[in-house]
């Protein structure tokens, strides 16, 4: 792996791409990142996994810290596009429902946490480790990528369900992305629980699915008289 991660940055370098080096280096650092934390991921590791001259993510991102960051913006970046996209065609159509908010929330995060050609499980792996951090850099990281998005559906979720105030409403979202994040990682832990009976096999739609009506009975509890 790490030979053709050489190849692709030394081939993209005698191109002058410079862009196409710094993702085979972006791509290596993600899963150094998931696998080791960011404490534990050294620049030499990411050099050798990507192929690179450890000079040269120095040249491109200037510190280890400046990696991380970028590692986990550029995912994030791309999955809050697609959450807009996804709003922005359910309210041509008029009110959406709660299903179809939930579902345009989790679909881009969980798609690509089983997209292995997209190296989905490592962003899976690192997006739980910074959403779980009380760190400083946690907290900042996960604050700059992560509350404007939250925000809008923070609204759409209330405007989906008659009656949940804003303090519900946050507490609904939050609880929608600690599912998210679970759903994102496919661990089998599933089909280890469902043994000896065999495992059904499922889609990515039907998984959504089932977890979108879960927790679409929870928000809609919430809001309930007591």
């Amino acid at each position: 792996m790490a030979e053709a991660a050489q190849r692709r940055v030394q081939h993209a370098e005698q191109r002058g791409t410079r862009r196409d080096a710094q993702e085979a280096i972006l791509d290596a650092a993600e899963q150094v990142f998931a696998e080791n934390g960011f404490h534990g991921a050294t620049t030499r590791a990411i050099a050798d996994q990507a192929g690179a001259n450890a000079a040269l993510i120095h040249y491109y991102f200037g510190s280890k810290e400046a990696l991380f960051e970028t590692v986990f913006a550029r995912r994030a970046g791309a999955i809050n596009a697609e959450r807009r996209a996804r709003l922005a065609t359910l309210r041509a159509q008029g009110q959406p429902s709660l299903e179809q908010v939930l579902d345009a929330l989790l679909r881009p995060t969980v798609a690509l946490g089983h997209d292995p050609t997209r190296g989905g499980a490592h962003y899976a792996r690192l997006v739980a480790h910074v959403a779980q951090g009380t760190d400083a850099r946690s907290r900042r990281l996960t604050g700059d990528s992560y509350d404007a998005i939250a925000r809008r559906f923070i609204e759409e979720i209330a405007a989906a369900v008659p009656g949940l105030d804003r303090v519900q409403a946050v507490h609904a979202y939050l609880n929608t992305i600690a599912i998210g994040i679970a759903l994102m990682a496919p661990t089998g832990r599933a089909q280890a629980l469902m043994a000896p009976c065999p495992a059904p096999s499922e889609t990515l739609d039907e998984g959504l699915a089932r977890s979108v009506r879960f927790i679409a009975a929870g928000i809609r509890a919430l809001a309930a008289p007591d």
